[in-house]
């Protein structure tokens, strides 16, 4: 929610499209920022839970990128919340249908009706879904007016990433052979900061943002600061230019890691602010009050 005493829309627009390099569709940004407080409001009667302070205001947090406290969160797991949030809402919902564990197999269109389609096809219409299930191993057919795709994208094809394992691509595949139009696939996002864990890659434990923005300092293993050398935002520059820098730094000194470190900040207050991390460290043994490894 923006904190309209020292926030504002066009503050926001115009921090997005400096952290998108000013490549980011502005219509697109606009659209999305007006319409954040409506979709907070949305989120919270659906029964998401962020964080407030002790009285009642929402407990406002800086990221990568932004010039003003304007992140709502939930600990340090604000994703898996919203998520949470949002199965259940769709799952008491009686117009919603959840079909899990299928796998869309393809899309159908005039192609099926034994019409030719090309990319210059115009028009091409869309009916619905091959969809194979898995509790009969046949492939149904789901016949719709309109045809949503909502399929991730393809970090899983990395070696090692944040995005979940089933984010393969194929959703993107499907309208791909379907002669539909895919943009803009040169931009995949990969978050500058997970665990350095060897035994877990794919995907890796996701360091929030929100550790950045709480203070943490990205450094060597040796303890030396290197943001300066990028960005005059330091730690808590755009992900694109962080994940840069944190890849070339390794590369330079031949490392597989850097740290981030909040050893500057109240330990109490820092397990308060992220018990999910400070929990899933001590699980792999880190308990040294030194440096948190993060690749």
């Amino acid at each position: 929610m923006t904190n309209l005493l020292v926030d504002n829309f066009e503050k926001h627009i115009e921090d997005t499209m400096i952290a998108g390099d000013y490549i980011s569709d502005p219509a697109a940004v606009e659209q999305v920022v007006r319409n954040a407080p409506q979709g907070i409001r949305d989120l919270v009667k659906w029964g998401v839970n962020f964080d407030k302070k002790e009285d009642g205001e929402f407990d406002l947090h800086r990221e990568g990128g932004h010039s003003e406290f304007r992140i709502l969160h939930h600990a340090d797991d604000t994703g898996a919340e919203i998520q949470r949030g949002l199965m259940e809402a769709v799952r008491s919902n009686p117009n919603i249908e959840v079909q899990e564990n299928h796998f869309a197999v393809e899309i159908i269109t005039q192609h099926h009706l034994g019409i030719r389609v090309t990319r210059r096809t115009p028009d091409i219409e869309c009916y619905g879904a091959y969809v194979l299930n898995p509790d009969t191993g046949k492939v149904d057919t789901y016949l719709s007016k309109v045809t949503l795709m909502a399929t991730g994208g393809t970090g899983a094809i990395y070696a090692t990433t944040s995005n979940p394992n089933i984010a393969t691509g194929d959703g993107i595949a499907m309208v791909y052979r379907a002669k539909g139009k895919v943009k803009d696939m040169e931009f995949v996002q990969f978050h500058p900061t997970v665990l350095y864990n060897p035994q877990e890659t794919h995907p890796a434990y996701l360091i929030t943002e929100a550790m950045r923005g709480y203070g943490g300092i990205l450094r060597l293993p040796n303890g030396e600061e290197f943001m300066q050398k990028y960005d005059e935002r330091l730690s808590l520059a755009p992900r694109d230019i962080v994940a840069r820098a944190i890849d070339r730094e390794m590369k330079i000194h031949g490392l597989d890691h850097v740290c981030l470190d909040v050893t500057h900040k109240d330990p109490e207050e820092t397990k308060h602010h992220f018990p999910n991390i400070y929990a899933k460290c001590l699980s792999i043994g880190i308990t040294s009050p030194t440096s948190t490894p993060s690749a």
